[in-house]
């Protein structure tokens, strides 16, 4: 551990929380903003929290203040796609304006160091099966050009100030704490493993697959699935990156394979030894049909080194914190 103080914003979210676990656990001071809007107040445990919006200045502003705050880790957003193809407007407001003001809020308090939530859907419908950081940007649904634009707002104010930031550009991320203590809570979720074990556990009557003529081997998407806990230890050794006084960089965050939504299902099957219910739709709009990562980049600056890398591993963990919730509901 080094440094002052870590402001987590969304720190109450799935994966926001999951990141606030492991800082703490390895004694970072860390305090959480979220709005509580997505995220729950038992996710962030007994670390610091401010229930308050990241685009209020004022709120902001006092906790970089207050706690002498130099690292801003940065989740909170909407993230649903297919919503932010209804709402755009929501979408831009939430995630992109607001990411404006808080780096404005960074700025004027001299924060340091900055590590950026984004997304595999700033890629868009890729050109190539796997997407490398040099990909060409081409998001094809707001959730994607807002983060999109986050990222350049970021990129921009980097090289006008000595702010420096990793920008984590996430694939398809699922699980949850392997310890059964935190995971993924948010209600009509959409994910798929997520989705997929809330039908095994009785929450939903059926599954649907959206879209079997995809150009895949089975017809189905083809997504580059991680693990959430990975993911967080990807956040901590890119701030160790930063720390070090490693420049500013955009990583792609995933395992670089994939698999598709009916193998997904087949794991989901064979784990809960259960015949699942589903359904074929057609495709959903703003969906590309194979999103698979290289990520090799952030292995070589920062060492990072996943160790969950296993698709019934990751349903597992998923299922086991859906059963939790039948007992003990967020």
């Amino acid at each position: 551990m080094a440094g002052g103080s870590i402001l987590v914003t969304g720190g109450a979210g799935y994966i926001g929380s999951h990141v606030v676990l492991q800082l703490r656990e390895r004694g970072e001071r860390v305090i959480v903003l979220d709005d509580l809007s997505r995220g729950f107040r038992q996710a962030v445990r007994d670390t610091p929290l401010t229930i308050g919006n990241v685009g209020d200045r004022e709120v902001v502003s006092n906790l970089l203040r207050s706690h002498a705050v130099d690292t801003v880790m940065h989740f909170a957003a909407y993230t649903i796609v297919p919503e932010s193809v209804r709402e755009p407007l929501k979408y831009y407001g939430n995630n992109t304006c607001a990411t404006r003001s808080l780096l404005q809020s960074c700025a004027e308090h001299g924060v340091k160091h900055f590590v950026f939530s984004s997304t595999a859907a700033v890629y868009g419908t890729p050109t190539a099966e796997i997407c490398d950081e040099n990909s060409p940007t081409a998001p094809i649904n707001p959730y994607g050009t807002s983060k999109l634009m986050s990222e350049w707002t970021l990129r921009d104010l980097s090289a006008a100030s000595d702010l420096r930031y990793a920008a984590l550009r996430y694939f398809n991320v699922a699980g949850s704490d392997t310890r059964g203590r935190i995971g993924q809570s948010t209600p009509n979720a959409t994910l798929l493993i997520k989705v997929a074990c809330e039908h095994v556990v009785g929450k939903r009557p059926h599954l649907c697959i959206f879209g079997t003529d995809y150009p895949t081997p089975d017809g189905t998407g083809v997504r580059d699935y991680i693990h959430v806990e990975d993911l967080a230890t990807a956040h901590l050794a890119s701030l160790d990156h930063l720390r070090r006084g490693g420049a500013s960089t955009v990583m792609n965050v995933g395992y670089g394979h994939g698999y598709s939504v009916r193998e997904v299902l087949d794991s989901v099957a064979r784990v809960s030894g259960r015949k699942l219910v589903i359904r074929e739709e057609p495709r959903r709009a703003g969906d590309p049909s194979t999103l698979v990562a290289k990520a090799q980049r952030i292995r070589d600056l920062t060492g990072w080194q996943p160790r969950l890398d296993d698709l019934d591993t990751i349903v597992s963990n998923s299922l086991a914190w859906e059963r939790k919730l039948l007992q003990e509901p967020w």
